[in-house]
């Protein structure tokens, strides 16, 4: 006989079980008794609800009606039946519970009241089982499933690109590194510098920073396609905004060109976003509370003038105002926040490099509507970046979004050889290196065109979370790499 002939709570809720006997099994959240009855409030994953089971002590030993406590996992078989109290429309009578496993309420740290996300990440193993945190998980899951589900729809093909290459594709530096050599005693050059030919891969390699490259060898082949993998950045830094390892998507498409790529990050955007509203409505309904719960606490000018839910709508309903970069310097420099210096960085002259302050102040105040930012100062570009005809800009694009700033960053490719070649010497970067790449513009170049979402970023934006910490299960950080 099987063991699991469960009936998921998420179902119990959304179809009318009454008179039907089943078996649930999950975790448990709250017990409260009397002398006649015990109630348990139950939740097993399926939904941020908990499920009421109503247990008789004449049915139910007291025994197993003590070692019912917050967290303990357990099994219930009774029959549905139509709730007494308000908020749900049926509960389980028990006529059997078995515990399938215990909880100390001495030692269970996530006893029923309010902890601190700080306290949270500290016991990540059990972070999943807090109403936040179910609620972010899901969301996440669904956003991963929209982007597969958006991309297979417009017939693009999923690459899964190296995760230990030789290139660094931003040209940071800020990577890490990948050896079997031993660390005490490396094998040393005559120079006194370490002799990599002895290593694994005979020479020097590193944790990807991005699977763009890769990507577009893909693209000069299959022609749309798209990877969704894990990425490494050894930054440094203690933000909010920062995780050494996170996730990238990358979409690459052969005959794009920088609109083309701008049409599409838009629909895609509007797309996932769009797919979790409808799919994740009671834990997007939580998250939209909880957030504006955080608003009150915070001082009145660092409020955000619009709530969770509203924030998804204004994305997915607004079409994207698109300005170049140099527009928008223009109107920076001539803002209120600018003139009586209330940026932190103020903007001067063009060839600034906006700060998350300027982005959100174009989208929230400006043009109250999501920004596509196109034709940066190549300065301050990849060395990939189509050059445009005026000598100074590329094809790039960011877009912008209410609370965060830029959530993606993308161009057309530099497909002409001479001009990548140029541009590659003008940075620094070597072409031997490089020679694959530059393979592709020797062999049947066309214009093509690609962009990257940070996917945490994404799931910030959705859930509403303020630390990236808090929307990947287990957080790399700096001093971090607990679970």
């Amino acid at each position: 006989m099987a063991f699991n002939k469960r009936v998921k709570i998420k179902s119990l809720l959304e179809s009318d079980f009454v008179g039907q006997e089943v078996t649930l099994m999950g975790w448990v959240r709250t017990k409260r008794s009397n002398k006649n009855v015990s109630f348990v409030a139950l939740n097993d994953g399926s939904t941020i609800n908990n499920y009421q089971v109503v247990a008789d002590p004449n049915i139910i030993d007291e025994e197993t009606l003590k070692r019912i406590t917050t967290g303990a996992c357990i099994k219930i078989s009774g029959q549905i039946v139509a709730s007494q109290g308000s908020g749900q429309n049926s509960e389980i009578a028990a006529s059997s519970i078995t515990i399938l496993g215990e909880a100390d309420p001495e030692k269970y740290p996530l006893q029923p009241k309010k902890h601190s996300l700080e306290f949270l990440r500290e016991i990540a193993h059990l972070r999943m089982r807090t109403n936040t945190f179910g609620a972010v998980f899901r969301v996440r899951h669904a956003l991963a499933y929209a982007v597969h589900k958006y991309f297979n729809d417009k017939g693009f093909f999923y690459i899964h690109t190296p995760i230990i290459t030789a290139s660094d594709t931003e040209g940071a530096g800020e990577t890490f590194k990948v050896t079997t050599l031993d660390l005490k005693n490396p094998p040393l050059n005559e120079d006194g510098s370490i002799n990599y030919k002895e290593d694994f891969f005979e020479r020097e390699t590193n944790l990807t920073v991005s699977g763009q490259l890769e990507g577009e060898l893909a693209a000069m082949a299959l022609a749309e396609i798209y990877t969704f993998g894990p990425t490494f950045r050894a930054e440094n830094s203690n933000t909010t905004r920062h995780l050494a390892e996170f996730w990238m998507i990358e979409p690459e498409m052969a005959f794009y060109d920088a609109e083309d790529n701008q049409d599409l990050a838009e629909d895609f955007l509007q797309y996932v976003i769009g797919y979790a509203l409808e799919h994740c409505k009671d834990d997007l309904a939580f998250l939209d509370k909880r957030a504006t719960d955080e608003e009150q606490g915070k001082k009145a000018d660092q409020r955000s003038e619009m709530g969770l839910l509203d924030r998804l709508r204004f994305v997915t309903e607004n079409k994207f105002e698109r300005i170049t970069y140099t527009a928008a310097i223009d109107i920076l420099r001539n803002s209120n926040p600018n003139k009586k210096k209330k940026f932190q960085y103020l903007i001067e002259e063009w060839g600034a490099d906006l700060q998350s302050e300027h982005e959100r102040f174009l989208v929230e105040k400006h043009f109250k509507k999501p920004v596509i930012l196109t034709d940066y100062p190549k300065e301050i570009k990849a060395f990939y970046m189509r050059q445009n005809d005026d000598g100074k800009t590329v094809a790039a694009m960011d877009i912008l979004f209410p609370g965060i700033g830029e959530i993606v960053g993308g161009s057309q490719r530099e497909e002409r050889m001479d001009r990548l070649t140029q541009r590659m010497d003008e940075m620094h970067i070597p072409q031997e290196e490089m020679w694959w790449y530059l393979d592709t513009r020797r062999f049947g170049a066309t214009p093509h065109a690609g962009f990257g979402l940070g996917f945490e970023r994404l799931v910030q934006f959705v859930t509403g979370m303020g630390n990236i910490r808090d929307v990947i299960a287990f957080p790399r950080t700096p001093g971090n790499a607990e679970f």
